[in-house]
């Protein structure tokens, strides 16, 4: 079976603490339970959650839905955002089945990343090193005030804004990360299409904006 890797990169830095990352909490809880009612994302679609604050750690390997459980993550430190990417690309690597002549291996993974701040590591070296592998969809979120999306920008070209890191906003955002993986299983499944870009994509809420 052709697996869909999803990797969800989560911000948990010291600025998340409070209504922030206890939204994310909740909309991690959202995402996997809708995934787990859409039979194309059941039969397709691999989660992992790698956090990152003055480290990097990948907090749940890619695990199929069924069988995923929520992390405990809790907010404090810095943003090793640098870190995050490198660690990212080391997970792909060993985690996403890559093809052979006998059987084709597993979709490009697609990549959502949430952060409410500037990285305060080595950024160049995280982005070298995900720009060395193959990833498919990779949607970069900047959520409130303090985060930088022309960061975000160097990163990935499909950048999205909110205006507040509140409650509202990020459940919006996990909500649309849900249904763009749902879209995403679904092609695969009926078309055997991947996801190229945005466009390809449902329309964000209005909590979403897309960085141009």
């Amino acid at each position: 079976m052709r697996r869909l890797p999803v990797y969800l990169l989560i911000d948990t830095s010291g600025s998340m603490h409070g209504e922030p990352i206890e939204a994310v909490k909740s909309g991690m809880q959202m995402l996997v339970s809708s995934l787990r009612q859409d039979p194309y994302a059941l039969e397709t679609a691999f989660l992992s959650v790698i956090t990152f604050a003055s480290e990097a750690r990948q907090v749940v390997p890619l695990t199929e839905l069924a069988l995923f459980q929520i992390p405990e993550v809790h907010a404090s430190g810095t943003t090793a955002m640098g870190a995050a990417l490198t660690l990212l690309a080391k997970s792909i690597e060993s985690e996403v089945q890559k093809g052979t002549v006998e059987q084709k291996g597993d979709w490009k993974p697609i990549v959502f990343m949430l952060s409410d701040g500037a990285p305060t590591d080595d950024l160049d070296k995280g982005i070298r090193a995900i720009n060395s592998i193959r990833v498919g969809t990779f949607v970069a979120c900047a959520a409130g005030p303090g985060a930088d999306a022309s960061v975000l920008k160097r990163i990935t070209e499909i950048v999205v804004n909110l205006d507040t890191a509140d409650a509202t906003s990020i459940k919006s955002f996990f909500k649309w990360v849900s249904s763009s993986i749902s879209v995403s299983s679904q092609k695969i499944e009926q078309g055997k299409k991947e996801v190229a870009g945005l466009e390809d994509l449902p329309p964000p809420p209005p909590e979403v904006n897309v960085v141009i």
